[in-house]
């Protein structure tokens, strides 16, 4: 299944001087397609070509690396935030049934994770594969959804937690207990480093990655929080919400991207130099030309 694809040209503000700046010098916000309900969960397999999904019509669809605009699934059990692992699968945050699921290139859905010992979790929102050693890292905070019969979060989680799969493991382990409402997720790509984004708190947090998973050294990244998130090859970190806010690896804002939408999920890079970000903003889908190449 096709989609008409129509491009629309839109200013954009960029706060800072050119000597910080990542978009490509003149680049315009360019409007890819506004009929959809609400798109999240961008991500860029190894050929740049992106997979984002429109959940409140269980859709996930694909923009490629020539511009074409394409279904890629309907019933994917609800997926929200994704990821490619090492293997070239499709890592999705399912909360249909509240699981963590692969998605395979025939479209086969596996569950990889479906409860916290033996409890049902929130809401998977967003996911982040360490692809040196296939561990996964999940946000699980609660958004009550119109498909659920639940109307409360299993008390015996103890709240809204941030949650590794090992490599080959069935079991969560719980990483950190202290988030209030973890959601945007992205990682370093040579492991060492986790972002999350705390919505309870408003504010992001830099984690150290451990040989075995575990998370050590929480400190306070931004006094912001974000939706999704993404990074570049210069260590950049591209928050969301009211557009996209870049942020160098040492927490320093270096550039606004306005999107006008009323809310920016989530973002990514791909195109076959890696160097297209594409935005996934309330019903609509927008992409830029950058000066860096994300490390998806």
């Amino acid at each position: 299944m096709m989609k008409s694809i129509f491009f629309l040209l839109l200013p954009v503000a960029f706060a800072l001087p050119a000597k910080a700046q990542v978009t490509m010098p003149g680049a315009e916000l360019i409007l890819i397609d506004s009929n959809f309900s609400f798109t999240e969960g961008p991500a860029t397999n190894k050929n740049g070509d992106i997979y984002f999904t429109d959940q409140p019509k269980d859709n996930i669809w694909k923009y490629d690396i020539n511009g074409k605009l394409s279904l890629f699934m309907h019933g994917a059990k609800r997926s929200n935030g994704m990821y490619f692992d090492a293997k070239g699968n499709l890592i999705s945050c399912a909360d249909e049934n509240n699981e963590l699921v692969a998605i395979n290139k025939h479209k086969k859905i596996t569950v990889l994770a479906s409860n916290y010992n033996g409890h049902i979790l929130n809401g998977p929102n967003d996911v982040w594969v360490n692809r040196k050693t296939g561990g996964m890292y999940i946000t699980d905070p609660y958004y009550r959804r119109n498909y659920w019969s639940r109307t409360k979060p299993d008390a015996a989680l103890g709240g809204e937690k941030l949650y590794f799969l090992p490599p080959g493991k069935k079991e969560l382990v719980l990483v950190d207990s202290t988030v209030v409402k973890p959601n945007g997720i992205t990682g370093t790509a040579d492991g060492k480093y986790l972002y999350v984004a705390d919505m309870g708190v408003g504010k992001t947090f830099r984690y150290e990655i451990q040989a075995d998973g575990s998370l050590s050294n929480k400190t306070l990244f931004v006094n912001e929080a974000s939706d999704g998130m993404t990074i570049d090859e210069r260590g950049n970190i591209y928050l969301t919400g009211k557009g996209v806010i870049v942020y160098n690896n040492t927490g320093e804002k270096i550039e606004q991207i306005d999107v006008p939408e009323n809310w920016t999920a989530n973002v990514c890079f791909g195109g076959k130099d890696k160097k297209t970000l594409l935005i996934t903003a309330s019903k609509s889908v927008y992409i830029i030309k950058m000066q860096v190449k994300g490390v998806e």
